[in-house]
């Protein structure tokens, strides 16, 4: 009788893990109405790791893509990255990235992160932001975990348009609508192309 619930739950926990590869065993645990240890222990026997192990292999891989700037230059890890196309990133805020009487993270951090991800996903060697429409929607506390999306909606002669949403828990903390433009195509702000 035990073994087909332990199957069923394995096989949710594979499912939730699948759709969420940033889910902790805390909130499987809660989500499944189990023990941390009971996860941990279906984890291992199933061969899926633990999430910080899941988010470095993702990041490995992420990394590897970028063109535009710098691994160290990015806020945040990066999670996925088609260029030309779409991104990911994770930031685990802290108490230093807020300020001390609330708690509420300061904007430029969030910024950061989305902007260097709007930069991050241009199929280009050199990227700079032209301009940002951006929106905070809510406050982000210390501790929570900014899950940045970026998209590129629009490529014009070397502009692009980038969108990013920002999430904690699934729900939307920041947007933000950036102007990116290839620098070695030698296009002005303007977005017509410069002097041969």
């Amino acid at each position: 009788m035990r073994r087909p619930e332990k199957a069923r739950r394995q096989e949710a926990l594979a499912r939730a893990i699948s759709d969420d590869p940033f889910v902790t065993d805390r909130e499987l645990a809660r989500k499944l109405g189990v023990s941390v240890q009971t996860v941990r222990l279906d984890r291992l026997e199933l061969g899926i790791p633990e999430a910080r192990e899941r988010i470095r292999r993702l990041a490995r891989d992420a990394y590897s893509k970028v063109k535009a700037i710098e691994t160290g230059e990015l806020v945040g890890e990066l999670i996925s990255l088609k260029l030309g196309e779409e991104g990911m990133s994770i930031l685990d805020t802290t108490p230093e990235m807020s300020f001390k009487r609330t708690r509420i993270v300061r904007g430029h951090h969030i910024f950061a992160q989305a902007n260097s991800l709007a930069v991050a996903v241009i199929d280009a060697k050199v990227a700079l932001t032209g301009s940002a429409t951006i929106r905070f929607k809510r406050p982000v506390y210390a501790g929570d975990r900014l899950v940045a999306r970026a998209r590129v909606v629009s490529k014009d002669n070397g502009k692009y348009g980038v969108h990013v949403v920002t999430s904690v828990a699934k729900t939307e903390v920041f947007s933000g609508d950036f102007v990116v433009f290839d620098v070695m195509r030698d296009i002005s702000p303007e977005g017509k192309e410069g002097p041969e």
